[in-house]
């Protein structure tokens, strides 16, 4: 039992980790263009996002409940195989931040997790039919549905405001994206923080601490909400550069009709219980917002990459997160230490090897890719 309980307590605290990096790795997906188009200096709009995404993981827990209770069999998960998933999630999202690909933290965790299920408790573990309805197609519906949105805003608001001046046009919307911006905080505290509160939940219901189907408890709420918001404090600069420079050079009027198709579309999934990806929602209203300007222009580079990156990343990390179940799950205490050791090393090396070429919130506008070559950083030291 002593080994159960501190083997609950890693999970949980792996789980929080987790919920930090998410904040750091999807801060892009409220601000990167309220950023790059100056309605929000860097450090007021990370302050803001943060703040926001902590207030937002009190609005709902539909989705935590998905993931309690849902994609797998909470019968035969244990605090291992929970782990093991963390572990590919993680890795999954240093690897993205560090090439600067804004790919799906949500599809990390939730690929982490079938693939330490599968390997723990077999395929009857995973409730497919579930991963299909609630997971695979808002992925695959969710981009276009909020890139359709953004293009119809974008051209609206350009139609609307074709006689003003240009400079009394952009400041009206840069003030439009304070709030637009904000109100994406609060959906993404509202659909990513709810991630978290799942698997904690998930980890305890596994030990029988809390009952089958049972919701997040208020401090479960509570510390996952502020992991998440103190990731985001942190600004996750290398995503921030690729999301708000990289796709296509938005303008206010563009970037407020994104962040508000992808505030609707996140709010409106979080409360029927769909697990979707801001990540790929905010890119794709960033597309689309990019279409609706004319002349249109969009870096279709960025974006190959990108959606290269959202097909990969169930997959990858649940390999990793299977890779890591079969050292847990077969080498009981000595392997849940191996795997934790070799992961801590793999991260650390993944931030050493960020720190050739820093991005943050002096430099984030200074152009539209992120390389980690000391040779071509010399525009951002």
């Amino acid at each position: 039992m002593d080994h159960i309980t501190i083997l609950v307590g890693v999970v949980i605290a792996t789980a929080l980790a987790f919920d930090f990096t998410n904040g750091f790795h999807d801060t892009a997906n409220a601000m990167a263009t309220s950023i790059a188009t100056r309605a929000l200096r860097p450090r007021v709009a990370v302050l803001i996002s943060g703040a926001l995404n902590i207030a937002g993981a009190f609005l709902s827990t539909e989705v935590a409940k998905t993931i309690s209770g849902g994609i797998v069999d909470d019968g035969l998960i244990t605090p291992g195989m929970v782990f093991a998933g963390l572990i590919g999630a993680i890795l999954w999202n240093l690897t993205t931040w560090l090439v600067g690909l804004p790919s799906s933290s949500s599809h990390a965790l939730f690929g982490g997790l079938i693939g330490a299920v599968w390997v723990g408790a077999g395929e009857h573990g995973v409730h497919f039919a579930k991963v299909l309805e609630k997971i695979v197609i808002p992925a695959l519906a969710s981009p276009v549905v909020a890139a359709v949105a953004a293009l119809l805003a974008t051209y609206l608001a350009y139609l609307l405001t074709a006689g003003g001046r240009d400079s009394s046009v952009n400041r009206g919307f840069r003030l439009g994206q304070i709030a637009s911006a904000s109100l994406v905080s609060l959906a993404h505290g509202t659909n990513d923080a709810q991630k978290t509160m799942g698997v904690i939940t998930l980890t305890l219901i596994s030990v029988n601490a809390l009952p089958p189907g049972a919701g997040p408890p208020m401090w479960v709420i509570g510390a996952s909400g502020l992991a998440i918001g103190l990731g985001t404090y942190l600004g996750g600069w290398r995503i921030i550069r690729t999301m708000g420079k990289g796709l296509t050079d938005i303008r206010a009027p563009q970037g407020f009709a994104a962040e508000s198709s992808a505030a609707t579309v996140i709010l409106t999934s979080a409360h029927l219980g769909f697990a979707l990806s801001t990540t790929q929602v905010c890119s794709g209203s960033i597309i689309g917002a990019g279409l609706g300007r004319k002349p249109a222009h969009v870096r279709w580079g960025t974006a190959a990459r990108m959606v290269l990156a959202w097909g990969v990343t169930l997959p990858a990390s649940a390999s990793v997160g299977a890779l890591a179940a079969t050292v847990i799950v077969y080498g009981g205490t000595i392997g849940t230490v191996v795997a934790a050791l070799v992961a801590a090393a793999v991260a650390t090396f993944i931030v050493i090897v960020s720190r050739r070429n820093p991005v943050n919130a002096r430099n984030v506008n200074d152009g539209h890719t992120v390389t980690i070559r000391p040779s071509t950083a010399k525009a951002n030291v």
